[in-house]
């Protein structure tokens, strides 16, 4: 059975590769989902990795080098194959085994990690492309489910605080530190998980963008199962 995304006026499912580039993003719609049920066993890769830190990027001439049995090595052919169509594109894809990513403890009213809900920004334009192949999955959040936290009366009070120049620099130190891109859920939000296999875009803030960004966040890890990710 596939775990497909669920039907929203944000998410638009396809069936290839060449949809899921040239379907252009419109009104509600940040978000396009080619969907997949994958063949192979692709926590036999992640156990082959040593993870000496906490992320470990894993190369094509590494993949190809891992010991694997049959159903490892159709996971690593569809790394591989995917791989090569995001480079094809014009994309430039990490493989990353996962442990944790750092948290960001500097603020602690305003946390500015990956763990957060955050939009993607680009000076030209760019999509973001990402797919999880084994553990826990990202999530998206409907645009309208979140709020920009520097809006937020208590938070843009402390952020003040912390900045302590004049007015007119305010906006600019909240862009420079990335403060801007980070959003909260509202109550009854309903966070969208984005499932295993499935290869995703999503709308990216940039000068040409003719929709809103995709809110997104990288997700707890399940009882430290690392994570088999691929981004760009």
């Amino acid at each position: 059975m596939i775990d497909l995304p669920p039907a929203t006026n944000q998410i638009h499912r396809v069936t290839n590769f060449q949809d899921l580039i040239s379907t252009p993003f419109q009104g509600e719609m940040n978000a396009i989902c080619w969907t997949r049920q994958l063949k192979g066993d692709f926590s036999e890769i992640v156990n082959q990795v040593e993870l000496k830190e906490n992320i470990a990027t894993l190369d094509e001439e590494e993949l190809r080098e891992l010991p694997l049995s049959e159903q490892g090595q159709l996971a690593r052919e569809i790394l591989l194959d995917d791989l090569k169509i995001l480079k094809d594109h014009g994309a430039a894809p990490t493989l990353n085994v996962i442990k944790y990513y750092d948290r960001d403890d500097a603020f602690p009213f305003f946390p500015t990690d990956v763990y957060s809900f955050h939009v993607d920004r680009s000076p030209i334009p760019t999509d973001t492309f990402l797919c999880t192949y084994y553990g826990a999955p990202s999530d998206i959040l409907p645009n309208a489910q979140g709020r920009q936290k520097v809006g937020i009366p208590e938070i843009r009070a402390e952020l003040k605080k912390l900045y302590g120049g004049v007015d007119d620099g305010f906006e600019a130190f909240l862009s420079e530190y990335f403060f801007d891109l980070h959003y909260q859920a509202l109550p009854q939000a309903k966070p969208i998980s984005l499932g295993i296999g499935h290869l995703w875009r999503l709308a990216v803030d940039h000068p040409e963008s003719q929709v809103p960004p995709c809110l997104h966040r990288a997700p707890k890890e399940k009882n430290g199962q690392p994570r088999l990710l691929m981004i760009c």
